[in-house]
């Protein structure tokens, strides 16, 4: 998967960070050693001497030098941590500090991601997300087909479908994703199973309510203060692996929005970017509202998946109250 610059950066900012904060523990023990352990301090500066005396007999030719070497070493060794101990302390008190051993808190392995990297970078991805509550409740595991039946029940079992497919495919096959019907009935909800599948095997996904997403795309444009925090959005939403633009129709419309709505999801689709749009709005109501670029964008380049049923946030509210 591809992490955009500005999480990459965040990311090994992180581990930057780690790196100068354990550094600054070591030298924070060291200095407190040498002040209070007594003789510590000597048999350190006597690694160097010995280590340069030896190297000196090895380049004269004498080649016990070397294994005398690693024999004195090991012995400074022994008496160093006999000192720690001594004074009530580790006897690796003075050895390198990391937050993870494995990769030293590089981040890598072997040239491979390190399991810590990826970590960060998950917990990233959730954070900027902006759905890391919402997914917790919202994905597959808590799907159910109780609130459907007869066409409505068919309908969104085959869009579970194309969803499952969509993931699946993700890496192999650019696809976007339309949902359109009535209120309610689970539009949100299967963005949200997409969204926490792909987060969870470390894409990118940025989720916006559309009045959210047009208000952010103001700034970038007016806001000349924030200039570049907004311009580092924008590369976010152009470069995440997948938008999510949730209720479009509920934003307030006119020829601004259309065009950096149309600029949007056209940038997307010349990088072969995924998006996912859902509404509550009828394609009649929808190419009414937008322009006919814009609708020919969507139907061009999209699945259309028509999600109908009873309004399921109203059928539990109703079922609380019973209790």
């Amino acid at each position: 998967m591809a992490l955009t610059n500005s999480q990459y950066d965040t990311i090994i900012r992180g581990f930057e960070a780690k790196q100068n904060k354990n550094r600054r523990l070591l030298e924070e023990r060291t200095a407190y050693v040498y002040a209070n352990v007594e003789g510590y301090r000597e048999l350190d500066e006597s690694i160097a001497s010995v280590s340069v005396e030896q190297g000196k007999k090895l380049l004269a030719g004498d080649d016990s030098a070397l294994l005398e070497l690693k024999q004195t070493l090991a012995e400074l060794s022994s008496m160093k941590k006999q000192l720690l101990l001594s004074a009530g302390l580790p006897s690796d008190y003075l050895e390198p500090v990391y937050d993870c051993a494995d990769c030293k808190d590089t981040g890598y392995l072997s040239g491979m991601k390190c399991h810590c990297f990826k970590n960060k970078e998950i917990t990233l991805l959730y954070e900027q997300s902006g759905i890391r509550e919402m997914l917790e409740s919202e994905n597959f595991s808590t799907l159910s087909y109780e609130y459907y039946e007869g066409e409505d029940l068919l309908r969104f079992k085959n869009t579970v479908t194309t969803c499952k497919n969509f993931i699946n495919n993700f890496n192999s096959d650019y696809h976007n994703l339309f949902f359109y019907g009535t209120v309610g009935t689970g539009k949100s909800f299967l963005s949200g199973c997409v969204a926490k599948e792909l987060i969870d095997s470390g894409h990118s996904v940025i989720y916006f309510s559309a009045s959210g997403l047009f208000d952010a795309l103001s700034k970038v444009k007016f806001d000349y203060r924030g200039i570049e925090e907004h311009s580092k959005s924008y590369e976010d939403l152009l470069q995440c692996d997948l938008l999510i633009i949730d209720d479009l129709g509920t934003e307030y419309t006119n020829n601004f929005v259309n065009s950096q709505f149309f600029s949007l999801i056209n940038d997307r689709h010349l990088n072969k970017k995924s998006v996912i749009i859902s509404t509550n709005l009828s394609l009649e109501d929808f190419r009414n509202r937008y322009s006919d670029r814009i609708f020919s964008r969507i139907t061009s380049n999209y699945e259309i998946c028509k999600i109908t049923g009873p309004d399921i946030r109203m059928y539990k509210k109703k079922l609380q109250n019973r209790k």
